[in-house]
């Protein structure tokens, strides 16, 4: 899917129609800007017709997820789900009869990787230090902060890709953890758990963080508490022009960004950043993915 959404970029041209006929369906449990606009821009732009279908103004919060699931499942190609639990994900995945796309849950948010490794790809091919075979391995990403569901995302996705990923995480629910996934990629000798920032960024390709608080709970006053105890801890982590000056790698997030939490607005827009391009690189990333599931495409 990586090496189809690189072509997907580089020959729009040729895609356009793929997808004439065919409905998505995204269903949102969880609030949304680039998931919603780069799964239904991609859909548009394919040929084919996107539903927007919010969780709450559903049927879904009156009967079982299957069966709402089978009866969507009789009237689109392919349904997308960015659902707050991953057990609802996986109820959705049996009683499909399409395909199932996990737009973000609690637990992974493999889109969201896709795209980042699209991003890394196309940096490193921009700078002439793509490998010979197009592969991006032996690439080294610095993630700093909660270790959520896009690190597990990350974990798993730098295992198969060959990355060598350093995780700076202080905040973290064991239980949360993809743990085979970790395992896999240790395995490898892929994987370096440090809370030495200042090292983990130095020698780091590429450094990523994300927001040390769920987004949905970010302004929600019963996390007030919550929030304040994780902005005490992970201030020490930001990413800042202070933590960079020795350092030349390219700065990601995956947005929505907090500035002057878990990055200060001094380097989002900064020479280093690459966190635009990462964030427009989820629609070719999500036309990969579709292309994939109903015409098999690589």
């Amino acid at each position: 899917m990586l090496r189809l959404a690189r072509k997907v970029m580089h020959h729009r041209w040729e895609y356009q129609g793929h997808m004439q006929g065919n409905t998505l369906v995204m269903l949102f449990q969880k609030t949304s800007t680039r998931t919603r606009v780069s799964f239904e821009a991609g859909m548009t732009e394919l040929g084919g017709h996107a539903i927007n279908l919010e969780w709450e103004k559903s049927n879904f919060t009156l009967s079982k997820v299957g069966l709402e699931t089978r009866y969507l499942s009789r009237n689109a190609a392919i349904i997308m789900a960015r659902l707050k639990a991953h057990d609802d994900v996986l109820e959705m995945a049996r009683a499909a009869t399409v395909p199932i796309i996990n737009g973000c849950c609690n637990m992974y948010h493999p889109c969201q990787a896709l795209a980042d490794m699209l991003t890394i790809s196309e940096d490193r091919a921009q700078a002439g230090t793509l490998g010979s075979d197009e592969s991006i391995a032996g690439t080294k990403l610095t993630f700093i902060g909660a270790y959520n569901n896009v690190v597990n995302s990350l974990v798993s996705i730098s295992a198969a890709l060959g990355v060598k990923l350093t995780l700076v995480c202080p905040l973290r629910d064991e239980a949360s953890i993809d743990q085979e996934s970790r395992q896999r990629l240790k395995d490898r000798g892929l994987l370096t758990e440090t809370l030495d920032v200042k090292a983990a960024v130095k020698d780091a390709d590429y450094v990523y963080t994300d927001t040390w608080l769920d987004m949905e709970f970010f302004n929600d006053p019963s996390f007030a508490e919550e929030k304040e105890r994780r902005i005490e801890l992970m201030l020490p982590y930001q990413i800042n022009a202070e933590l960079l000056a020795d350092s030349n790698a390219k700065i990601m997030h995956d947005m929505p960004i907090h500035p002057g939490y878990e990055m200060a607005e001094e380097v989002i827009e900064c020479e280093q950043s690459i966190i635009f391009d990462q964030a427009e690189n989820r629609l070719e990333a999500q036309k990969a993915i579709m292309l994939h599931l109903l015409h098999g495409l690589t």
